[in-house]
């Protein structure tokens, strides 16, 4: 009998990984002290080897943002904008996290909403690196499973149909990328799926199947609507992260001369207003092609 989606979801996400971003992801749900209640790994760094000298992504899930934060503030930009981005360092590693809720990453992971932001990550593979208990845990695969679906249902009226299945999560890709600010080159969404496309292929029969109980197809994929207000939000979220994300301007800038080959230098009055600084990188942004 093939596995479920759930099923397969909660074996790749208890997956073994470095012993060093256990620690570190143990570090970061200690800093956070009884609202922690799972972090995963995500991001680029799943597929390396060698972490020494690598930003680290994670995601911490919290019960709520009152019992998360001590400052007001934390709680209302979180609550508002989610997630709230911090850089963190522990045993030599270094890393930013995000975060959420519980109720915030079960949403953000399916159709309800059309930001693709949470459920465009989780469609890909990721590790439940700590869990509070295993109520916890269980919460955390439940609202992993959801990004599949939403994903794929989100693209399958509008990407061109092909005989290769894998074209459908490609084009999919290729959406949630067009509706973000990103860094990346248009072919990295193409490689997201290259990289492991037995994985893809293990998964499609399933999210499918998940749909199709969950009559999550919408007509047209509402994409035009998604990337203007995809967009929008990305600048939101980078002028927050220049508020709550220690040395936020520098790294913005580290990651697209990484990404995009060019070379953008931080003024010291960057450094000084940073909020002012992120406001004011949008448009160089756009005009270097630097971010689409």
């Amino acid at each position: 009998m093939a596995d479920t989606l759930e099923t397969l979801v909660a074996k790749e996400l208890a997956l073994p990984v470095d012993p060093k971003v256990t620690a570190l992801a143990t570090a970061i749900a200690k800093a956070h002290g009884k609202a922690s209640r799972t972090v995963l790994f995500y991001g680029s760094c799943l597929r390396e080897k060698q972490l020494d000298g690598l930003m680290l992504d994670f995601y911490l899930i919290v019960s709520d943002y009152r019992e998360a934060y001590d400052r007001r503030w934390l709680r209302i930009a979180n609550r508002l904008i989610p997630p709230n981005v911090f850089p963190f360092e522990a045993g030599g590693m270094t890393a930013k996290y995000a975060v959420l809720s519980e109720a915030d990453f079960h949403r953000l992971n399916g159709p309800e909403t059309r930001n693709v932001s949470v459920w465009a990550r989780f469609a890909q593979p990721s590790r439940l690196v700590w869990a509070k208990n295993e109520k916890a845990r269980a919460k955390a695969i439940t609202a992993v499973a959801r990004a599949a679906p939403t994903l794929l249902a989100s693209a399958i009226l509008a990407v061109p149909d092909s005989d290769d299945l894998l074209d459908l999560w490609r084009g999919a890709f290729a959406l949630t990328y067009s509706a973000e600010l990103r860094a990346e080159r248009k072919a990295r969404s193409g490689s997201v799926v290259d990289s492991d496309p037995e994985r893809y292929r293990r998964f499609t029969d399933p999210a499918i199947m998940a749909i199709a109980a969950g009559n999550t197809i919408r007509k047209g994929g509402g994409w035009g609507r998604r990337r203007i207000e995809g967009k929008l939000l990305s600048v939101a979220r980078l002028a927050k992260a220049s508020a709550t994300f220690a040395g936020g301007v520098d790294y913005i800038a580290w990651k697209i001369n990484r990404h995009a080959g060019t070379a953008i230098v931080i003024k010291p009055w960057q450094r000084r207003w940073p909020l002012l600084a992120a406001i004011s990188l949008v448009p160089k942004l756009f005009r270097s092609g630097a971010v689409r």
